[in-house]
């Protein structure tokens, strides 16, 4: 009859399991459930470790509330087999069982490397004893054994002799529980627990006797003299912890919050100075007419934000100290950090929905835009490397980027501004607004196009520029590097005829130079050649690009063959970094390709700059030419070499 009872399925779904039931159940059979967790957990664990956590997980097992509780098969039958299955049937028992059997079968788990262990297999927060090693008894070589014997099991198998160990489950109703608590396999659980010889009477050790009992505890001290080494660094350690929060917390002089920058960690009166508002140096208005160089010192503090205090101190904190939130850019080799002293103020003010401050200090140009409202959240910073700036290079800043469109501060010696497309060269330049703050309408930024089918480009005044992705829009020049403006610069203002017609071919080929920290990009036309085969005449043009940081300069070699449209871009023939070619310091050119005429013949096209006075063709194809140009059929897939001789006696290797 008890058979058929422990066999049957339940007559109705479980309730809620108590929690007063629960808490007695666990106050009643407390040392039972720490033991069967203690033998099922993993013995790598270590003695120590398995006495705490097993306590942790029977007090881990009572409810948290009212909690529908899929209460076992075994818990439900009126008897079970087996001399202990009075406990069996007490009410909340069952459950509890069942919960610390879960999280001990976790923690034994095997593991693969990547994997997390489970919080039963992590230290328990509680309990929690300090300065001691506590452990079962172990007396006898039969304890130790068993011990031996129950570490070769797996975690199931641990489980499954505890329960017939301890429970006296056996048979069907064992199976129900193993499945119940997670085992994938009951049967060979079972089958490991049964290899397990058990031991009657008082002839050996079982699992209810005192060896096994984590409640029963021999306590010994751990390792004195490392307790006093991690005490002393332990105290250490808070003490440098308490001065940090003293130097964190000290009230500043009127220093209010810092918005998006992050904590402070050290003060002195210099950087106090420097980004201390009330210190911030402005140029007189009409410093820039009387200045033996205008340039960004000259620019005269402009917006309809100069008197915001905490504007300004919430940028120059952001500055020195950009926090998580702040989106930080800068150009290639400025260096990053607070000013060495209090920075010029350039521009405080309300540019679409942002407040933005701009500043300067002598070497950088800084942007800081936050929020309209200012509520502290989110900020941007970016700093742009403007040492040695002219009255050429310091016309323009960018003051706000929407949607595409850009906003610049002009300088105060640009009489008018106006927008020209850089692909129709023939099309008239249409005027910009600006403010009474030096603030220009809307202009949509060729930086962040994804196709090149248009580039505008900015004329200040008698200079033409564009933007390149950064603070200080890129100066456009035209002529050779020898020839040179009032500012040094190479080349002259690229406005003429000449020069927009070469831009235009050109302005596809700027987007390689975005975020480069570029001052100016020259273009001049080192050569002029008529094609085989009676098929036009192209034009050889180097393109170079300088930094302001000096290194870096990019150059560009194109040939711009014959076309339709105004704007078909020339053919990249080479490409060098960090090459003196094309510039002041090295101004002559060498450059070649293949070409297919019309009527499928390839050539080697090469051509050098006016001092070239012969072309010499080595490696795959020889020959040489004359002058400062050459043409000479090939094969396709040829790749010959290319030198030049100077009107010096000089040679010249091709770019590259």
């Amino acid at each position: 009859m008890e058979q058929q009872q422990a066999t049957a399925p339940p007559s109705e779904p479980p309730g809620p399991l108590d929690v007063e039931v629960a808490e007695a159940a666990l106050a009643e059979h407390y040392p039972h459930l720490v033991r069967l967790g203690y033998v099922v957990l993993p013995p790598d664990l270590g003695r120590t470790r398995r006495v705490l956590t097993a306590h942790a997980l029977a007090q881990r097992a009572l409810p948290r509330g009212a909690t529908p509780v899929a209460e076992p098969v075994a818990a439900r039958s009126a008897a079970l087999p087996g001399q202990r299955g009075a406990r069996e049937t007490a009410g909340g028992y069952a459950p509890l069982r069942l919960r610390v059997l879960r999280a001990a079968l976790e923690a034994a788990r095997p593991r693969r490397r990547w994997e997390l262990p489970p919080r039963a297999a992590l230290p328990p927060l509680l309990p929690q004893v300090w300065g001691l090693r506590l452990a079962p008894r172990s007396d006898g070589a039969a304890a130790l054994a068993l011990e031996q014997t129950l570490a070769s099991l797996s975690g199931p198998g641990r489980a499954a002799f505890a329960l017939r160990d301890l429970d006296g489950l056996d048979g069907p109703a064992l199976r129900r529980v193993l499945a119940e608590a997670g085992v994938a396999d009951a049967d060979a659980a079972v089958a490991e627990a049964d290899g397990v010889p058990q031991v009657d009477g008082a002839d050996g050790p079982r699992l209810d006797s005192p060896e096994f009992d984590p409640c029963a505890l021999r306590a010994r001290p751990t390792d004195l003299a490392r307790r006093r080494q991690h005490g002393r660094a332990a105290l250490a350690a808070a003490a440098a912890l308490a001065v940090c929060a003293v130097l964190l917390g000290l009230p500043g002089d009127g220093w209010g919050p810092d918005g998006a920058a992050a904590p402070s960690y050290a003060r002195n009166p210099a950087a106090d100075a420097a980004l201390d508002p009330d210190r911030l140096t402005r140029a007189k208005p009409d410093a820039w007419r009387t200045a033996s160089r205008p340039d960004f010192a000259t620019w005269p503090a402009r917006g309809d934000r100069l008197g915001d205090r905490e504007l300004l101190r919430r940028a120059l904190a952001v500055w020195a100290r950009p926090g998580g939130s702040v989106r930080v850019s800068a150009t290639p080799g400025t260096l990053p950090g607070p000013p060495a002293g209090p920075p010029q103020l350039l521009f405080a003010g309300t540019v679409d929905q942002a407040a933005v401050v701009l500043f300067h200090d002598g070497l950088r140009v800084v942007r800081y835009a936050e929020a309209r409202s200012g509520d502290g959240g989110g900020a941007l910073l970016d700093l742009g490397r403007t040492d040695a700036a002219d009255q050429a290079s310091a016309t323009a800043l960018v003051v706000g980027r929407v949607d595409g469109n850009v906003r610049y501060l002009t300088a105060p010696w640009v009489r008018s501004v106006a927008v020209r497309n850089l692909l129709a060269p023939r099309d008239d330049a249409r005027p910009v607004t600006r403010g009474a703050d030096g603030v220009t309408g809307p202009v949509r930024s060729p930086a962040e196009a994804r196709e090149c089918t248009s580039w505008p480009a900015l004329h200040l005044g008698p200079h033409l520029a564009t933007d390149l992705g950064e603070l200080v829009p890129a100066r456009l020049t035209y002529g050779p590097p020898s020839t040179t403006d009032t500012t040094g610069a190479s080349g002259t203002d690229a406005t003429g005829a000449e020069a927009l017609r070469s831009l235009a071919r050109t302005a596809c080929h700027l987007p390689a130079l975005r975020g480069a920290g570029v001052r100016s990009v020259n273009a001049w036309q080192f050569a002029s050649q008529p094609l085989p085969e009676a098929a036009g005449g192209a034009a050889w043009v180097c393109v170079r690009a300088e930094t302001w940081r000096g290194a870096g300069a990019r150059t560009l070699a194109q040939l711009q063959l014959p076309a339709r449209r105004p704007d078909a871009p020339g053919t990249a023939a080479a490409r060098a970094e960090d090459s003196a070619a094309c510039g002041p310091r090295a101004p002559h050119v060498l450059s070649g390709v293949l070409w297919k005429s019309p009527a499928g013949q390839w050539y080697v096209l090469a051509a050098g700059d006016s001092e070239v006075t012969s072309i010499t063709l080595s490696g795959e194809m020889t020959g040489s030419t004359p002058g400062n140009l050459l043409a000479l059929p090939t094969k396709p897939g040829a790749r010959p070499d290319l030198s030049a001789t100077l009107a010096d006696g000089e040679r010249l290797a091709t770019l590259r």
